[in-house]
């Protein structure tokens, strides 16, 4: 007898004999000649329906099996005359492993994504929550197979930094220091003040810097406090920096990632982009085609900027040349004005941090957002300063210490190249291919302000 997973079995090619399944009980319907099980073992999308006969020996565990319990099946695969199903376990054993009572919280009726959040530790077991997190292994896999089949290199930046590469100062710090004890940064853990980071981005510059095109893919956190439901403070970036690129192909490449993960939704997870699509965003199948079938749009800061003023609508956040776009006017552009992805680049240079290349015109940068429906920007990038003066002047103007960055100014300073780079949101990600509209529910243990359970 072979154990097999729920996914193989009902991808079986031919009826199997000897079979053994492992799972837990969706459903569990009773008449009087048998028994009618729905196991799942989060293998897949579907369940595959047990049927245990009343003469069965082991059928007396039935009134012990309910919502919930965990069951191993020793049985037949047979074809089933059931509409909607290919095939169904005919039991010849049946083990009750881990019983379930009433009181399981997950039983047969709608629940809310506010209420699975208070129960994160059970929710990967319903039907929504496991396709996402499918989905979210899925993706990651992707994630690395886009750039591995680029040559890329994995690098791996540290967590624990000195450095604020967005210079916002939200941060959490790490520290052993006890509180409100009058000691000095430099008798600290590390010598010095240190955070979670908030990027890979300047490590990953320096191995671009050496080797060729790399990528981080890890956790990053900002302590800002926001509760939108595109924020998080704990989330995964994916952040390629490549040598000896512009913007131009920056944008590119984004473009072509973007691209990428949303074919390998239709690939490699078709009954999930099912479920999501009738269930949870009934546009999500067409929008994401659309994303496939064109080429996707760029417009300069400056003609968006003008593209917003000349639409007629009344923008809860007025729209000025020289402030950031808010996520309302990404979103237009995007849903709107263009109908699908576009591409935004050459941002006011005063708006951007100080690793961005500045433009000739002395008043832009070669910076880039890609913008989706549904979602506004997904991925923010761009070329980064390679000149080491006006690198300086750039952290100088902004207030950074150069001691802490020397040896990001040491890479301009020794065999300096065009480079550039961007993040791409995980999790934003996640919520364009799912349709689902919270960040907390495509993280398995989100991490928000006042919150921090598990």
């Amino acid at each position: 007898m072979s154990l097999d997973t729920i996914h193989s079995l009902i991808h079986s090619e031919s009826e199997r004999p000897g079979i053994i399944a492992r799972g837990w009980v969706r459903t569990k319907r009773d008449s009087k000649a048998c028994s009618f099980l729905e196991i799942s073992d989060g293998s897949c999308f579907k369940g595959l329906q047990v049927v245990v006969d009343a003469a069965l020996p082991t059928a007396e565990l039935l009134p012990r099996i309910l919502t919930g319990a965990s069951v191993e099946v020793v049985g037949d695969l047979v074809a089933s005359p059931a509409a909607g199903q290919k095939w169904e376990i005919q039991a010849k054993e049946l083990r009750l492993l881990g019983e379930a009572d009433a009181t399981y919280p997950l039983q047969k009726k709608g629940h809310t994504p506010e209420f699975l959040r208070t129960i994160a530790h059970l929710r990967p077991r319903t039907n929504l929550f496991g396709s996402v997190f499918r989905v979210r292994s899925k993706m990651a896999y992707a994630v690395h197979r886009f750039f591995q089949e680029r040559g890329f290199f994995y690098v791996h930046t540290p967590i624990i930094t000195s450095s604020d590469c967005e210079g916002a100062g939200e941060m959490f710090q790490v520290t052993t220091l006890k509180p409100n004890t009058p000691t000095k940064p430099e008798q600290d853990f590390f010598g010095r003040p240190t955070y979670l980071t908030v990027s890979g981005q300047l490590q990953g510059e320096a191995f671009a810097c050496a080797l060729g095109n790399i990528y981080t893919f890890g956790p990053t956190f900002r302590a800002e406090n926001s509760n939108t439901t595109r924020h998080a403070a704990e989330f995964w970036m994916i952040e390629p920096e490549m040598a000896f690129y512009d913007l131009t192909a920056d944008m590119t490449l984004a473009e072509e990632q973007v691209r990428y993960l949303v074919q390998a939704m239709f690939d490699e997870c078709p009954d999930e982009l099912e479920f999501f699509n009738k269930f949870i965003d009934k546009g999500i199948i067409d929008r994401l085609k659309q994303t496939l079938a064109k080429p996707f749009e760029r417009i300069s800061y400056t003609d968006a900027v003008e593209i917003l003023l000349k639409s007629g609508r009344s923008f809860e956040n007025p729209v000025v040349w020289g402030e950031s776009l808010q996520t309302e006017h990404e979103r237009y552009l995007a849903e709107e004005h263009v109908k699908g992805p576009v591409t935004i680049f050459n941002y006011p240079k005063d708006i951007k941090p100080f690793y961005m290349r500045q433009n000739d015109d002395g008043k832009t940068a070669a910076a880039m957002d890609l913008l989706v429906p549904g979602i506004g920007e997904i991925v923010g990038g761009s070329q980064r300063e390679e000149r080491l003066d006006v690198l300086e002047a750039l952290m100088a103007k902004q207030g950074l210490d150069p001691e802490n960055y020397a040896w990001y100014a040491d890479l301009r300073r020794y065999g300096s190249v065009p480079h550039a780079g961007y993040g791409l949101g995980f999790e934003r990600l996640l919520m364009f291919v799912t349709g689902v509209p919270n960040i907390r529910d495509v993280i398995p243990f989100a991490r928000t302000p006042g919150h921090a359970a598990y």
